[in-house]
């Protein structure tokens, strides 16, 4: 049908607009028979939809095109008009479309839900790259840091790398002194109480005689 059927939906304020495609079956008939038999049908094949539809439209709110869709091509997949076999038959498939107030009162719903889905998915884009940027440069930094010629290195890339550089190394060798003594006590304090040679003890005892040999750190006796 070259015109859509119009239906109201839900509160009778808006319409929806059922676009329908016709499938036309007939035995005993040629196609130029049934073409122009069909042709004549249409007014009334509409009228047999429309009538099907109305109420089923009217339990649909005016934006829930899609659903009402669905609800109707279930309804008529199965239905064939009219019931006499020796008539051309017909079976209707359905698309439904929004009245065009609907559509204009849905655009700034979506544009800004487009607007967030995008801005959400930049700000995942972003986390995933500052992340692996963060990984890589802790990776060059701690390398640099174990090297003998971390300094001169470090030059050679540049004055303000080599001064950003020399700031992070010594800051993470001002609190290596802090650290140890942290870890040192608290293996002797467990001693000191008996505890013996526990796993937490052991423990403690392992991760700090790591950290010396990776800072280049002589065990003092205790």
């Amino acid at each position: 049908m070259p015109q859509p059927l119009l239906v109201p939906a839900k509160g009778d304020a808006f319409d929806f607009n059922l676009h329908a495609v016709y499938l036309w079956t007939a035995t005993n008939m040629t196609f130029d028979e049934l073409r122009l038999r069909a042709e004549a049908l249409l007014p009334w094949a509409a009228g047999i939809v429309r009538e099907r539809a109305v109420d089923l439209a009217r339990e649909h709110e005016p934006h829930r095109a899609h659903d009402l869709e669905q609800a109707l091509n279930n309804l008529l997949m199965h239905q064939r008009w009219p019931q006499e076999a020796h008539l051309p038959q017909f079976t209707v498939r359905l698309r439904v479309s929004l009245d065009e107030r609907v559509r204009e009162r849905l655009r700034p719903y979506w544009e800004q839900r487009i607007k967030l889905e995008c801005d959400h998915e930049l700000e995942k884009i972003r986390t995933r790259q500052a992340d692996d940027l963060t990984r890589r440069w802790a990776a060059v930094l701690q390398n640099l840091q174990d090297e003998p010629v971390t300094a001169h290195a470090a030059r050679l890339t540049g004055e303000q790398f080599a001064e950003v550089f020399h700031h992070y190394v010594a800051e993470r060798r001002a609190i290596v002194p802090g650290l140890v003594e942290l870890l040192r006590e608290a293996v002797k304090g467990h001693n000191d109480l008996g505890l013996g040679p526990s796993e937490y003890t052991q423990a403690w005892d392992a991760a700090l005689r790591a950290y010396e040999r990776q800072q280049g750190l002589a065990r003092q006796t205790r």
